[in-house]
């Protein structure tokens, strides 16, 4: 019998000088400002990236062609406390409708205007075992941890 290991999920936690209330903003409402523009999908140059504020609500960037592409749709919209985003891009860089992993940010206090953040990326399984998902799997881990070093210089780490 054969044993099917899964990736683990990327999981990241630090603490920024911000309130709750204030991490969550500069997460969601200022996400284009912190985003990393090196970082996206399709051939034109990302210029902007957004959430919209609501269960429901589209991720996506907004690119130097004036067309938006998608990333994904908000599962969870708590504020200032949790977020759940579905990441529809595949280990190939495109938006996949059908291809659904989790990113959970959650928000707690730790003292007066400090925050911790604990990130994580779930379901990587689902790219699948060929030998380009793994590859963009292990890439993954350090590509998150840069994205959310910009989001601590952003907000205050």
């Amino acid at each position: 019998m054969s044993q099917t290991i899964q990736p683990a999920a990327i999981r990241k936690s630090f603490t920024v000088r911000a309130t709750p209330a204030r991490t969550w903003e500069v997460f969601t409402a200022n996400f284009g400002r912190w985003w990393p523009k090196t970082h996206y999908i399709g051939d034109s140059p990302l210029v902007d990236a957004a959430i919209e504020p609501r269960e429901g609500g589209r991720w996506y960037g907004i690119h130097a062609d004036g067309v938006e592409r998608p990333w994904g749709r908000v599962l969870v919209w708590e504020p200032p406390r949790r977020l759940v985003l579905d990441w529809q891009i595949s280990h190939e860089w495109g938006y996949a409708p059908d291809l659904h992993t989790d990113v959970e940010v959650i928000f707690t206090a730790v003292g007066e205007a400090e925050t911790r953040v604990d990130f994580e990326h779930r379901g990587l399984e689902r790219f699948g075992d060929s030998e380009a998902a793994i590859k963009t799997r292990s890439a993954m881990e350090g590509g998150w941890g840069a994205i959310l070093e910009s989001f601590k210089a952003v907000v205050g780490g």
